[in-house]
């Protein structure tokens, strides 16, 4: 696999990473073979640091940094807020126009963290396909905004407002998934992190990195009949 570089400069690189692959081993996933961090190592000829993570069935940016030293200064900026990040997301039902979704977050260890998330609505879809009692099948295309950083936020709050993202496990729905499964032969989640903007650790300067949709979530924009993006 050779993964597709969106921004690099002498500290920073930055991937479109595809569905399905880990950022780095876990004991979660032994399945795994292939990990975004040795590959992109491999393909650089050099250490690379991770300085966020994305989950492994989110695709799109995924930034490293190039000396461990820069990649401490950017967990600070994490950790103060100064990184903004916006995905992209596919889920059942018409949202809202916009919304704000405050929602405390329990990590497994039992403790319990603060959770905001902001979505607007891109575009709304109907198919002439029935969903349960309805008559038809209802999507929206989301962009979504989080201002903090906690383990399946995205996921959770959407599960958590009734509009799942489709592809979803185990917080999604399975109607839905089981559905796209088998109409549309698609299993990958509908998540896809479109942007990130921070402060450059050496020079000061904005950076903003976009990513393009991963082929399948392209497909499913079309096949699902999304007209703007």
């Amino acid at each position: 696999m050779t993964l597709e570089i969106i921004y690099q400069d002498e500290y920073l690189v930055a991937i479109n990473k595809p569905h399905g692959l880990l950022v780095h081993r876990s004991p979660i996933a032994a399945d795994a073979t292939e990990f975004a961090v040795q590959i992109l190592r491999d393909q650089l000829g050099r250490m690379v640091y991770p300085v966020h993570r994305l989950d492994r069935k989110t695709s799109g940016v995924l930034l490293f940094a190039l000396h461990d030293a820069l990649n401490s200064k950017m967990q600070v900026q994490f950790s103060d807020g100064k990184v903004r990040k916006q995905y992209h997301a596919i889920v059942r039902g018409f949202t809202p126009d916009s919304m704000d979704i405050d929602y405390p977050l329990k990590r497994d260890d039992g403790v319990v963290q603060d959770a905001f998330t902001s979505f607007i609505t891109l575009e709304k879809t109907e198919l002439d396909i029935p969903s349960g009692k309805h008559a038809t099948s209802r999507y929206s295309l989301i962009d979504l905004a989080p201002t903090t950083g906690r383990m399946h936020q995205l996921r959770k709050h959407m599960a958590h407002v009734f509009h799942p993202i489709i592809g979803d496990r185990p917080h999604g729905c399975n109607k839905q998934n089981k559905f796209f499964l088998e109409f549309f032969q698609m299993n990958s989640m509908l998540l896809h992190a479109k942007e990130i903007s921070f402060f450059h650790p050496v020079t000061g300067d904005e950076i903003l990195i976009s990513a393009d949709y991963q082929p399948e979530f392209k497909r499913m924009l079309d096949v699902l009949g999304f007209q703007k993006y």
